[in-house]
């Protein structure tokens, strides 16, 4: 997604919870940041707290989110029940989420979407960005999904 989204020219704001005794970001996400970008450290779930005020402030114009992480039932749920509250589509990109258990993730990935926002893949949310193959990203974004990846298990009814 981190690429899809430098791609495209799209802000980027990464978050880590508490790293100080859950660790860092894994180095292979911090090498495909940006230039210059470092991940929050945040305590709340949520990333729309306190500790991300400042960067959201700056992005005042979003309405549109891609959301992916880490425990789909503590911190992504959270904010996107924060982004929603605050009028921001939400697009959950299923296959950048995760939890431990997959009942969590199941569960959260529902509930969310009960709540308003949209289940995607990360092949299909960074296509409908583009709407075609004339977008000056295309071969970018296309290369991105000729790899073999897993597939990642979904809830079994939405």
């Amino acid at each position: 997604m981190v690429a899809g989204a430098k791609a495209l020219d799209m802000p980027i704001l990464v978050t880590e919870q508490y790293p100080k005794a859950l660790g860092a970001t894994k180095q292979l996400i911090k090498d495909s940041l940006p230039t210059g970008m470092q991940a929050h450290p945040k305590l709340l779930f949520s990333m729309c707290g306190d500790d991300t005020a400042g960067w959201w402030a700056q992005h005042s114009e979003i309405r549109q989110v891609l959301l992916c992480g880490i425990e789909a039932h503590v911190c992504v749920l959270q904010t996107a029940l924060d982004l929603l509250d605050r009028g921001i589509e939400v697009h959950l990109v299923v296959d950048g989420i995760s939890s431990q258990r997959l009942v969590d993730r199941q569960v959260a990935l529902k509930r969310i979407s009960q709540s308003g926002a949209f289940l995607g893949t990360s092949e299909m949310l960074l296509f409908q960005l583009m709407q075609g193959a004339k977008h000056p990203a295309f071969k970018t974004i296309s290369t991105l999904f000729k790899e073999k990846r897993a597939d990642s298990p979904l809830p079994g009814k939405l």
